[in-house]
């Protein structure tokens, strides 16, 4: 058995097998020129492919061996990141509590098919700025740019799946202030302010920033929010993660024990943002935290904000003073299909104008109310794309769809797959490691 697993012909077999694999899944057989090059390696050995190590030498020096292992796991990762899964970590609120501040995922490229580089040169291991660099340098160029083209993968985003995915509004952005959205830095200040005052940069979207929501609306679903409550379809959100809302809580006078709210999971900076004055407090809680909050004898009420019919439309999609919307009282808004054609009128125009010019790339103008589309008359628009509707869990402290519109297919990078380890801020090491939420499959 030793004999034919060191026979340069198995070892060719399985590599060539592994490489055919590869490519037919690749769907790009232009690489099949790459053949000849396994065969090299394995079998006619003409090529003396790695050549940063001297040939024919059994034993290379140490600075041989450690540029020989570097290369071999910059190329492994770099395969493995590209086209199976990546690491990501958990930096804000947005899902609690379904998922935590310091929670370590694994997010699986192959799931809904793993989307080719966009912008294939780019430092290895960094998104998009150089890491130590003060004036954010970017990390890529564009001097090679490819179209979107996503491979096949083993299922499509479901209802209520947890995605990874570019911020569709990051493909702009202001270097010295990059948390909040170019897009409403300049609703709320002008044009001419921001260009003034930052450094505007662009950004291609595989290097746009990463995101993680759950997609609670898919391509051709109808959506709505009346009171806080999610309908999909005219029919209430199915129960999926731990959905938590913002409660005003009113006490005697006496204050909180903060360990008692520990002990029910409530982070100490939930808990210390919320102090509002004695007695009250306004804090990020699940329904059945709530509850149990409710039994404190302290308490004397514990209610869920609700935003009311405040006018949300500077900062609510579609940004537009027709649409009187927030984040409690929503919609109805439906989610493009691709291939779908749909009327194109004035009134509807907000809700598609950034995917018809932006994400799928035309020339969309209106001249005295008339719609123009690549310069002919438009009375109506086929997408061309899927898109996707995703919210946080935690919903009063979530950027998400309800701010900046629809995710398209090009900006999904994979599906959140598993929590392998999750560390917790408010406590020391190892007190800080969440052993009940490691290696955990994420729902």
């Amino acid at each position: 058995m030793k004999e034919i697993v060191k026979n340069k012909w198995f070892k060719f077999g399985l590599a060539g097998t592994a490489y055919l694999l590869w490519v037919i899944w690749n769907t790009n057989y232009w690489w099949l020129l790459g053949l000849p090059v396994v065969f090299d390696i394995y079998v006619s050995k003409k090529v003396h492919w790695a050549f940063w190590k001297k040939k024919g030498v059994q034993k290379q020096t140490k600075v041989v061996e450690w540029v020989d292992a570097i290369i071999f796991a910059v190329i492994a990762a770099s395969f493995i990141r590209t086209f199976f899964f990546e690491a990501y970590t958990i930096p804000t609120s947005s899902m609690e509590k379904s998922l935590l501040v310091g929670d370590y995922l694994f997010v699986s490229k192959s799931a809904y098919g793993p989307r080719k580089p966009i912008t294939p040169i780019s430092f290895p291991f960094v998104h998009h700025s150089m890491p130590a660099s003060k004036n954010m340098k970017p990390s890529f160029s564009e001097i090679w740019q490819r179209d979107y083209f996503r491979m096949a993968g083993y299922r499509t985003i479901k209802n209520n799946d947890v995605v990874v995915f570019n911020f569709p509004e990051g493909d702009t952005v202001c270097l010295e202030n990059q948390a909040p959205s170019y897009y409403q830095l300049v609703r709320d200040y002008g044009r001419e302010r921001i260009w003034n005052e930052y450094t505007v940069a662009h950004r291609p979207v595989d290097k746009c920033e990463n995101y993680i929501k759950r997609c609670v609306a898919i391509p051709g679903d109808s959506l709505k929010i009346i009171n806080s409550q999610l309908f999909i379809n005219n029919k209430p959100q199915e129960k999926s993660g731990k959905v938590q809302y913002r409660y005003a809580i009113l006490t005697d006078g006496s204050s909180i024990n903060p360990k008692a709210l520990q002990k029910l999971g409530v982070s100490m900076e939930d808990f210390q943002q919320g102090y509002i004055q004695p007695g009250y407090y306004v804090i990020p809680l699940t329904e059945e935290v709530a509850k149990r909050i409710s039994t404190f004898n302290i308490v004397k009420s514990i209610e869920r904000v609700n935003a009311g019919t405040r006018d949300g439309s500077k900062y609510i999609f579609p940004h537009d003073a027709r649409y009187a919307w927030n984040e409690d009282n929503f919609g109805p808004i439906w989610i493009p299909k691709k291939g779908v054609t749909t009327p194109l009128t004035i009134e509807n125009l907000p809700f598609y104008e950034r995917i018809i010019s932006h994400y799928e790339g035309n020339q969309l103008e209106v001249k005295d109310s008339v719609i123009y589309i690549n310069n002919e008359v438009a009375n109506s628009y086929t997408f061309s794309m899927n898109y996707y509707w995703m919210m946080g869990d935690n919903r009063h402290n979530s950027l998400d769809s309800r701010f900046w519109g629809y995710v398209p297919e090009d900006h999904v990078v994979g599906r959140a797959s598993l929590v392998w380890l999750s560390l917790d801020k408010d406590y020391r090491f190892p007190k800080n490691i969440r052993f009940s939420r490691m290696l955990r499959t994420i729902h």
